[in-house]
């Protein structure tokens, strides 16, 4: 494997250098630098995906001839880590990296036709439909109804956890269609229309009191049977395809470099115990420097990746291994982040942030008043969204058990 840059691929980088600090504004890298979550300010993010598809950068991993670029893997790589270190803010992920692969592979020529266009200028935007209270980890025990009627699908159920409901016009879901005795058959990928009749949308408020959140209700919501994605009984064809996309193909080291490195920074002003700065203190300067060895041997992990990906190999149960790895080191640079932040860390203060949703019931002060620095404020509500990460894109437990049995033979 390669570390060094080719001079091609080193063209590239400035290339886009350049891209991000002509067109980042000092606005688009506040609301990525106030991030309280993986989801960016909807309004920020909304506007940097104007920004690159005018430069048609805005799906990059799409084919060419749907809008996407001709790079790459290494390309591809580049221009994440390089928009992470900008500051950029991050893109809603449910469209054009996850349900938009879906719809090239398995749409139809009219589900292209109206749906690529409309997610590339931010017209069409989805959410996703996949956990209900009673179905989470095991998605396959799902149970929310579409019945046959027609020309249509009735859908009679609930789902939960649904990111960016209240922004969505579009959702793709996964429905019961058909029970037989495999629980992974019967069940239909559905796109289904926000403004339909029927639906009802209930925000759930976090432990950092934001509304990303929701829990969406279907009462007897018609569903034309064109907007079926696949095949109607073979929906879980669909999910697994586009699950490759949810857990991978994103760097993650870049990021966790930067947070690793604001924390050092900010632990030389902070006190630690016995009067002395909190970066020399023996434990936590420890722990500190596991985190960032860790940091570097991901970023190495993904590097092998890529370098696979750009021979034509397959890299196995990596995406699962990176997802891991990834989201457990996340949720200890946030622990970090907020011990850092001492006491000012635990005032409440939303208002300094960039959130990726409205804060419940909070009355920001009248003076705009902030205590301490806005990292400060970033990082509790950071700490507490980010202990969803080990949940979210399928539990690390079940990752695990993916590694088990491909790496293992277990």
């Amino acid at each position: 494997m390669e570390l060094a840059w080719s001079d091609a691929d080193a063209a590239f980088r400035d290339e886009v250098r350049a891209f991000l600090d002509e067109k980042l504004t000092p606005d688009l890298r506040r609301a990525g630098r106030l991030a309280t979550s993986v989801y960016s300010d909807h309004e920020a993010s909304m506007e940097w995906q104007r920004i690159l598809h005018e430069r048609g950068w805005a799906a990059p991993a799409w084919p060419v001839e749907h809008g996407g670029c001709d790079w790459t893997q290494t390309q591809h790589y580049i221009f994440g880590r390089e928009s992470i270190l900008a500051g950029a803010p991050s893109l809603s992920p449910m469209g054009i990296r996850m349900v938009a692969h879906a719809i090239v592979a398995y749409g139809t020529q009219a589900q292209k036709d109206f749906f690529l266009p409309g997610i590339l200028t931010g017209d069409v935007f989805f959410c996703q439909g996949y956990s209900e209270p009673e179905a989470g980890s095991d998605l396959a025990s799902l149970s929310m109804a579409a019945v046959h009627d027609g020309d249509d699908l009735v859908v009679t159920g609930s789902k939960i956890w649904t990111t960016h409901a209240t922004e969505a016009n579009w959702m793709f879901a996964l429905v019961r269609t058909t029970r037989t005795e495999r629980k992974q058959q019967g069940i239909t990928f559905l796109l289904i229309d926000m403004t339909s009749p029927g639906i009802e949308i209930r925000p759930l408020v976090m432990t950092s009191g934001e509304e990303v959140q929701n829990q969406v209700y279907f009462d007897r919501v018609r569903v034309p049977k064109e907007n079926v994605l696949g095949e109607i009984d073979h929906g879980w064809s669909v999910a697994k395809y586009l699950l490759v996309f949810e857990r991978g193909g994103a760097a993650a080291a870049p990021a966790l470099q930067v947070l690793a490195e604001r924390i050092a920074v900010a632990a030389t002003g902070q006190p630690g115990p016995a009067g002395r700065a909190l970066v020399d203190d023996p434990a936590f300067a420890a722990r500190l420097a596991d985190a960032r060895i860790r940091t570097d041997v991901l970023e190495i992990l993904e590097y092998r990746t890529l370098a696979a990906l750009s021979a034509g190999k397959d890299p196995g149960p990596a995406s699962s291994m990176l997802k891991v790895l990834g989201t457990e080191l996340s949720q200890t640079l946030t622990q970090l982040a907020l011990e850092a932040a001492g006491p000012r860390g635990r005032v409440y203060q939303p208002h300094v942030t960039a959130p990726g949703g409205p804060i419940a019931d909070y009355e920001p002060p009248a003076d705009g008043y902030v205590s301490g620095d806005d990292w400060q404020a970033v990082a509790p509500l950071r700490y507490f969204n980010d202990r969803a990460g080990s949940i979210y894109a399928g539990s690390n437990e079940i990752q695990r058990n993916i590694l088990a049995k491909a790496a293992l033979g277990l």
